[in-house]
């Protein structure tokens, strides 16, 4: 992804995430244990045009897609799977040493038909950098609850030993929490390659023991919050961080907090240290990916109980910074394009291989799609979402009360 100059001064302000904002319609569904069923019709979509995107999806026209669900006003109203074979796809890449294969065998070889995409032959897909989105949302619900004290523009080498961290200047001082959540945090990073391309510091993190230190002793190229360099790596440290400044573990936490409210089930992976991979480890299954989508379309309010503030998710999906990357923008580790009418957007959470959570909020529409295409990873996001849009004919859900 093409580095750009900041286009949108951060917000200089503080913000209070608080409880008790306004609640979410009680009366609306929640599809804690399990999504209603509705037919496209009957919620007001055009089922011909999904249809024809699955026609084109299950042709191999975006590459291989694992599964592709549409939600609306409460229901699941569309839901295809396709079926490929990634263990004889990938055969030869499962046993050549690389940037996505770095030990061989185990949760970091990405042809590793155990652990990618599904895991342990469960209907949990990986998730991959949709995981930073799902980190964000944990952060912020511990923010709402006071568990996560410190604010947004609280310094990231608080929480080290600066005698252990390597290319310390001032920049690096600089570097806050939110520079770190909207990809602005100035560290000298290389992603904008193939994950298969040697130079790509996202693999070569992931080949190291200590993915954090590696992150922290990476040099500054940047003034933070100046330039959007998009950094995995930057996304685990919020792992770490999260661990100081909570005393607890980002996914017990999230089980207790997120997951098991929502009524999700998911599986995450740990670093070899056993830190929890809030860049890309985390496993869900689209209908409960979908459920992430809603807790935001409602305004962090779930089934009449606040878990995250109104604040924090209109900061999430406010744009911080301008990305050069298929037109989008970008705010607390939500993906934002531009709708037509050049002020809603459209909000994305997207992950390598095909990974993707989409919200259209003035429709009330979700989409998910899982698949791992990873040696070619074509970005399709915005292309996608335009392809659903004509399906909406009519405005069939009422407005959330606020």
């Amino acid at each position: 992804m093409q580095r750009i100059l900041l286009m949108t001064a951060l917000a200089a302000a503080p913000v209070v995430f608080a409880a008790g904002e306004g609640d979410a319609d009680t009366r609306m569904p929640w599809p804690t244990h399990g999504w209603a069923r509705e037919t496209p019709a009957e919620v007001g979509l055009d089922e011909t045009v999904l249809a024809a995107l699955d026609h084109d999806l299950a042709a191999g026209k975006y590459s291989l897609v694992d599964s592709f669900q549409v939600f609306r006003c409460g229901a699941e109203v569309y839901s295809r799977k396709y079926q490929h074979d990634y263990a004889k796809l990938y055969w030869k890449e499962a046993r050549s040493k690389g940037p996505l294969n770095a030990r061989l065998t185990g949760r970091y070889n990405y042809f590793d038909p155990a652990w990618h995409p599904y895991y342990h032959g469960t209907d949990l897909h990986t998730m991959q950098s949709v995981s930073k989105t799902v980190t964000s949302a944990i952060i912020g619900i511990a923010i709402t609850r006071g568990d996560f004290k410190a604010p947004l523009d609280r310094p990231v080498v608080s929480y080290f030993d600066v005698a252990r961290v390597k290319n310390l200047d001032d920049r690096k001082r600089r570097m806050t929490l939110r520079n770190v959540l909207t990809m602005t945090s100035g560290l000298e990073w290389v992603e904008d390659v193939p994950y298969d391309d040697p130079r790509s510091d996202s693999s070569l993190m992931e080949a190291t023991d200590d993915w954090v230190q590696y992150v922290i002793d990476k040099p500054m190229a940047h003034e933070p919050g100046t330039v959007f360099n998009y950094s995995s790596g930057a996304t685990e440290l919020l792992a770490y961080i999260f661990q100081k400044e909570t005393g607890q573990d980002i996914d017990a936490y999230g089980e207790k907090h997120l997951f098991g409210p929502l009524g999700i089930r998911h599986q995450w992976k740990r670093t070899y240290l056993g830190v929890i991979d809030t860049e890309g480890g985390l496993y869900l299954n689209g209908a409960d990916l979908a459920k992430i989508g809603y807790l935001y379309l409602n305004d962090g309010v779930w089934d009449g109980k606040r878990l995250i503030s109104a604040a924090w998710v209109r900061q999430s999906v406010t744009p911080a910074i301008d990305t050069g990357w298929q037109g989008l923008k970008y705010g607390f580790k939500w993906w934002l394009q531009p709708g037509k009418d050049g002020k809603e957007y459209i909000w994305h959470g997207i992950g390598f291989g095909g990974q993707r959570l989409m919200v259209f909020p003035s429709e009330h529409l979700i989409a998910t799609f899982t698949g791992w295409d990873i040696l070619k990873d074509i970005p399709f996001d915005a292309e996608l979402a335009e392809r659903l849009l004509p399906a909406v004919r009519s405005a069939a859900c009422h407005e959330p009360a606020h």
